[in-house]
């Protein structure tokens, strides 16, 4: 009985008797650090903003930037910078700025065509979900509804930006 008993434990865990590390891949980057580098909200005309009775949703403009350098050997900054304006019957009510970065080291036997698109794919989304948070706090806590942003697709954002196959990977070399 012990061994059946030892039999499903190994299965509970999930390693059926192999080791841990086996099936694993290693994490082609580490996250060594994320900050707030820069953060703005701007509400330039707050009495006629807020007191607005339109039932009409506000337009939302968002802008996103990406931009990664490196800062030791094998460790960038990525930086992610969005801007979210909104205007309602074409009156500014708010620009919510951020530029939101980390610090990744890249494991040292990476492919040189591999590290672009790791920094402004793989990074960004790491990035985007605490991004996302203070931008939405920042949109309660100037007076309006909490702006929640939908995910962002940044493997399309990189393709429309870098093209795909090999044109991209020439660029994505060139640039980093």
């Amino acid at each position: 009985m012990a061994k059946n008993e030892t039999q499903k434990s190994k299965k509970l865990n999930g390693t059926s008797g192999m080791e841990p590390s086996a099936n694993i891949p290693a994490m082609p980057l580490m996250v060594n650090a994320q900050y707030v580098k820069d953060i703005s909200f701007e509400n330039p005309n707050p009495l006629q903003s807020l007191n607005i009775e339109d039932d009409q949703a506000p337009e939302i403009e968002l802008n996103i930037d990406i931009q990664a350098q490196p800062v030791g050997e094998s460790s960038y900054e990525v930086t992610l910078h969005l801007t979210a304006k909104a205007q309602q019957n074409k009156q500014k009510m708010f620009i919510a700025e951020l530029q939101y970065a980390g610090v990744f080291t890249l494991v040292s036997n990476l492919p040189q065509e591999a590290v672009h698109p790791i920094l402004m794919i793989e990074c960004p989304r790491l990035l985007f979900p605490y991004a996302r948070n203070l931008i939405s706090i920042l949109t309660r806590e100037g007076g309006f509804p909490a702006l929640m942003l939908s995910p962002i697709d940044f493997l399309e954002l990189y393709r429309n930006q870098y093209g795909s196959g090999d044109e991209a990977n020439e660029s994505a070399t060139a640039g980093s």
